[in-house]
């Protein structure tokens, strides 16, 4: 017996490791040293820096900074807002994908351009839209205008495309005839989309939620003609921030932008805690 044919016998998993523990080559070595050097002149750097500004003022300066009362406002209204949005997006999201994935309608080639506007479209321009839709002259008589609705449409709008375009190529991978074979066995609707498909949507879903949450907490010019920017009512962070650079005070800004980061590492690791362990249970 040959060795490829011993080697064809011999079970995957004793083979895997033995191919993990290979050391890298001289193009893989180079490639990965290109990649991380590009990673963190575009990402470790700038984030290690507006750490280090944040603690120049000490730990007494940053929980000054954080907890006064009208950036804890803002802190909280952007959180929330966007916690809430992605918890939309996430049903909403997942829903559209099914439709332009399952379904075949009239107007389904355009309806998947218009998911893709809020990419396209600059977000101040994104801004004025929703200001003459939902404005003071609205010509569908709905004025939100300088209120908190103002801010979750902003986010809502800014924020769909995300969950539609992380689930839509996953669903379209799906093999239709594993449903099918449930369905063949006895499995309700309800019990086939639990433990056939959400497991296989779950990490773009959970990609999608992170994206939509990320993108909601750092938007600015979608709001800021929309929401009026009130302090205490519908300021958010990144108008908070903007002020304090305004005003000269970048360690403010940095201290901000920290807690805005660590939120969004916290999300973004819950979501992943998330989907393994529902993946894991599928």
């Amino acid at each position: 017996m040959t060795s490829t044919a011993l080697g064809a016998d011999r079970p995957a998993d004793t083979r895997r490791p033995a191919r993990a523990g290979l050391p890298l080559g001289r193009a893989s070595g180079l490639g990965l040293g290109v990649a991380m050097l590009w990673f963190s002149l575009l990402v470790l750097i700038p984030l290690a820096a507006v750490v280090v500004t944040a603690s120049q003022g000490g730990w007494g300066g940053f929980w000054q900074t954080v907890t006064n009362e009208q950036t804890s406002a803002a802190i909280q209204l952007t959180v929330g807002t966007a916690f809430l949005v992605t918890l939309v997006n996430v049903v909403m999201g997942t829903l559209i994908a099914w439709v332009l994935v399952r379904d075949r309608f009239f107007g389904k080639r355009l309806l998947e351009i218009l998911i893709d506007i809020p990419f396209a479209l600059p977000t101040i321009v994104a801004g004025l839209v929703l200001l003459s839709l939902y404005g003071p002259t609205s010509p569908l008589g709905i004025d939100i205008a300088n209120t908190r609705g103002a801010v979750f449409l902003a986010f809502l709008f800014v924020t769909l495309p995300f969950v539609v375009r992380t689930v839509q190529p996953v669903l379209a991978e799906l093999d239709p005839e594993v449903e099918q074979a449930a369905a063949s066995l006895g499995a309700s609707r309800l019990t086939t989309f639990r433990r056939i498909i959400l497991p296989s949507l779950t990490p773009a879903i959970a990609a999608g939620a992170a994206l939509s949450f990320a993108r909601g907490v750092s938007e600015y010019g979608s709001l800021v003609l929309l929401s009026g920017n009130l302090p205490m009512r519908t300021e958010v962070t990144s108008v908070r921030i903007l002020s304090s650079i305004e005003n000269d005070n970048p360690d403010s800004a940095a201290a901000v932008a920290v807690v805005l980061l660590a939120i969004s590492f916290a999300v973004i690791v819950v979501l992943d805690l998330i989907q393994r362990k529902v993946v894991r249970r599928g």
